[in-house]
């Protein structure tokens, strides 16, 4: 209901109430000041009468008190008058039967108990006040009661019933009451005019209030409150009015920063606060993504976060992500649909082989199959089963493509990923540069962990993996079988044909060991010419052969080295963690002093520890 309605109920239902109060009180009021006027005209008149029939009495008279009693009801306002005799007169004087009225039910109780009676009778439209007055006998005044009448002091002697018309008192009160009345309605209605003009500011104030905070909600913050008055509805209305300007500016520079930031912009039309809101809450997102992300240890962390951030924040469950080999030559799937290592599935296989056949990575711009669906021949349509769109983002590392993510979007959710597409883009840009970071920490940690001429992990290596491995072998309850190894003769390498030539000969042996070894085994460059082989899962007589066969192949290579032919030997070591030593340093230790007694045994050779070959008790 609106503020004018309001009032105007409001105000009409108090002045209502306020007339029918008047009106009740006015009419109790006149009847009130009727009845008490025609009681006191009755008692009055009754005194009359009484002082008549006392004088009667004396003069000797009293027999024609009928016809004084008919003349008295010819006095304005008047219409009946009879006197009712007690039965202690009819007692002394005896009872007069001609012109007496019978007493009613009134009057016999007014005799008894002495107390006058007043009532008010409806007699058609006429309105009538009965009173019936009782004379009480009493020895005051001259002469008094007691000299006549053989009575008591107190004793009733008899009754006058009057009565009168009393409706031109009641019309009398209804016009009067009727002036009253419309004089309060005009002044009412005056009143309600001169506050309706009053209250009109207001009302109008509210509405349009109402009015541009509504426009507001919908995104308009351009409309205007009509300032009316100069009082505090009229600042009501200029402070709204600048409220309005202020938000409208803020709101728009706040969009225009938020939009440059997530690459959304506002549509015509659009709900500018709404859409300011949007805004903000995906960058707060965005920003605790990031957040979490730059605590991760490892890239693979941060990649399963953006797999979960697919998954429950844009709603979608399948989806690739890619990355491209510091060599730039090949590439793998890391997730694929939220499965970690899982094969490629929504793109040829070939793109892992050879990068160039990805759009997004060959390009560095976003791959749009959504609004082009054959734009990227290497979308696997097979593994479709139903017609589905697709977009693939490079995620730019050190300026180049470090890796790609693809979203497959199904028919119903096009529209909806649209729209979020500048989100998952914030997403992706906060993501860049950890992965680049991560990524360098990577490689920075792996070229410390590894020899570079020979491309073998070193001993520091080693030493940060050592402890994972010995408890895996420990949870599993299996073997490592240490391999000490050191090329025969190498000094004389060195200064016979040079440096070069020896770090050829190094690269050539890493290869047989790397080649003679399966890929869970570990070759390291321990030092020098000296290399350290640990084949997981194995002892005894395999390890032995596994050594033996590198002993062989490495005696039968030919390593050209500027127009000239090495061959080289090489000397082995083998000693079993747990069987020799329960200690991992301990076996490395006992697998060297093999090594050294295969060089003591005249080289080429693999000699197994022996127990016997320790003679220094001391720990390595």
């Amino acid at each position: 209901m609106r503020l004018n309605s309001k009032i105007t109920l409001f105000f009409l239902a108090i002045s209502a109430a306020l007339i029918a109060v008047l009106v009740a009180i006015s009419l109790y009021a006149f009847r009130s000041f009727s009845i008490a006027t025609a009681t006191e005209h009755i008692r009055t008149a009754a005194e009359i009468v009484r002082v008549h029939l006392t004088e009667a009495m004396i003069t000797g008279v009293i027999d024609q008190r009928q016809q004084f009693l008919k003349r008295l009801t010819e006095v304005q306002g008047l219409k009946s008058a009879y006197v009712i005799r007690s039965p202690l007169v009819d007692q002394q004087f005896g009872k007069v039967s001609r012109g007496e009225v019978p007493p009613d039910d009134i009057e016999l109780q007014v005799l008894q108990d002495g107390k006058p009676q007043f009532r008010v009778i409806e007699n058609g439209d006429d309105l009538i006040f009965r009173g019936t007055i009782p004379y009480v006998a009493n020895a005051r005044g001259m002469p008094n009661c007691l000299q006549c009448h053989q009575v008591r002091d107190g004793d009733v002697l008899g009754a006058v019933t009057m009565t009168m018309s009393i409706a031109p008192l009641r019309q009398q009160a209804i016009l009067t009451v009727a002036g009253i009345v419309g004089a309060v309605t005009l002044f009412v209605l005056l009143l309600f005019v001169l506050l309706r003009h009053l209250l009109r500011p207001i009302s109008d104030t509210a509405n349009a209030v109402e009015a541009v905070v509504h426009q507001a909600i919908e995104g308009n913050f351009k409309g205007q409150v009509n300032k009316q008055t100069e009082d505090e509805i009229g600042q009501i209305a200029t402070d709204m009015n600048r409220l309005l300007e202020f938000l409208d500016k803020g709101l728009n520079r706040i969009g225009r920063d938020v939009a440059q930031l997530t690459g959304r912009a506002p549509k015509p039309g659009e709900n500018l606060l709404s859409a300011t809101i949007d805004m903000v809450e995906g960058l707060t997102k965005a920003s605790h993504f990031k957040q979490a992300i730059e605590e991760d240890e490892a890239k693979i962390e941060i990649y399963q976060r953006l797999a979960t951030t697919f998954q429950d924040e844009f709603r979608l469950n399948e989806f690739s992500i890619y990355e491209v080999a510091s060599n730039k030559n090949e590439m793998s799937t890391i997730i694929v649909d939220g499965t970690l290592n899982a094969p490629c599935r929504w793109c040829n296989p070939q793109i892992l082989d050879r990068p160039e056949t990805c759009r997004a990575r060959r390009t560095g711009h976003l791959v749009d199959g959504i609004v082009q669906p054959d734009i990227c021949y290497a979308f696997n349509q097979s593994a479709q089963g139903e017609e589905r769109g697709y977009l693939c983002f490079p995620i730019i590392q050190s300026g180049v493509v470090g890796s790609v993510v693809q979203l497959v979007v199904r028919d119903e959710d096009k529209e909806r990923i649209q729209a979020a597409l500048p989100y998952i883009q914030v997403y992706l840009r906060e993501a860049a540069p950890v992965l680049e970071a991560r990524r360098l920490m990577e490689t920075l940690k792996e070229s410390t962990l590894r020899d570079p001429m020979t491309g073998l992990n070193n001993r520091r290596f080693l030493e940060e993996y050592v402890e994972t491995l010995v408890a895996n072998v420990r949870r599993k309850r299996s073997h490592l079988a240490i391999l000490m190894l050191d090329l025969d003769y190498f000094k004389m390498v060195n200064d016979t044909y040079g440096h070069d030539a020896g770090d050829s000969v190094l690269k050539a042996i890493s290869q047989v060991m790397k080649q003679s070894v399966r890929a869970s085994d570990m070759v390291i460059r321990y030092g020098g010419e000296e290399f350290l082989i640990v084949l997981q899962d194995s002892c005894g007589d395999h390890a032995f052969q596994v050594a033996e066969n590198i002993r062989q192949t490495v005696e039968k290579l030919r390593i050209n080295v500027g127009g000239t032919v090495l061959q080289k030997t090489i000397s082995i070591g083998l000693a079993d963690y747990p069987d020799d030593s329960d200690t991992f340093w301990q076996t490395v230790k006992f697998a060297d002093v093999a090594l050294y007694r295969a060089k003591e045994s005249g080289r080429n050779r693999v000699v197994r520890f022996d127990p016997e070959m320790w003679t220094d008790k001391h720990e390595y």
